[in-house]
């Protein structure tokens, strides 16, 4: 039974109005995209916008030239070790590939330089130009590379370099990591959707109230109220 029909009918309204609404956001009509993709696409964006931590790293990498480093490093499998061996040859490092296992020497510094070119290149979502220069996908580069340095963290560790494996994992992580995350993504300023970005946190406290007070009005509506 219905004690307050004004309540319960406002609860009911707005609870139909949260359905429509939310059906809307699910459906593709934010530029061809639903409305949690083209958020999500957002602010990835932003985040790009402020993500290139690259020329602070290659000022951190130059450090390590005319540092010569010799390891041994074990792929995963035979093909990714070819695939991978070019990748310190363009970094002016000699490399011997037996098997699974690469043999690197070379000069740690511009090893380093070359796989920022290379991350710096995907950064600016330029894989063609990776492409061109190993004759393989971008991304693919940038995964033989993580598997590379992961792989290099520990042999220079072992060797007691611990200031070499320390920038490898940097790179890896600030360089490396970071440009596969965001290939193909465009950067932005958040400048520049600042009225998008105001009106969505907005939109996320507003619509998670409406759900809220809907219930509560059709609740006190029925005659359900908590006592204190």
């Amino acid at each position: 039974m219905i004690k307050d029909k004004k309540k319960f009918f406002l609860g009911l309204g707005m609870l139909i109005g949260f359905i429509i609404l939310i059906i809307i956001i699910f459906l593709p009509v934010f530029q061809g995209q639903n409305g949690l993709e083209y958020m999500d696409a957002l602010y990835n964006s932003i985040s790009k916008g402020s993500a290139n931590y690259i020329p602070h790293l290659r000022e951190e990498a130059a450090a390590f030239r005319e540092d010569p480093i010799a390891v041994t490093l074990k792929m995963d499998t035979e093909d990714r070790a070819q695939k991978t061996g070019p990748l310190f040859e363009k970094g002016g490092a000699t490399v011997s590939i037996s098997g699974k296992e690469l043999t690197i020497e070379g000069d740690l510094g511009l090893i380093l330089e070359n796989c920022l070119n290379d991350s710096e290149l995907m950064y600016n979502n330029a894989g063609q130009d990776v492409m061109a220069k190993y004759d393989l996908e971008g991304r693919q580069v940038l995964y033989n590379w993580y598997r590379a340095l992961k792989g290099m963290d520990k042999v220079l560790s072992d060797q007691g370099k611990f200031k070499e494996a320390d920038i490898a994992v940097l790179v890896l992580e600030k360089g490396v990591e970071c440009s596969y995350n965001y290939y193909n993504i465009e950067p932005k300023k958040i400048s520049d959707s600042l009225g998008i970005v105001v009106l969505s946190l907005l939109f996320y406290v507003v619509y998670t109230v409406w759900y809220g007070f809907a219930f509560m009005f059709m609740f006190e509506g029925w005659g359900m109220n908590l006592e204190h």
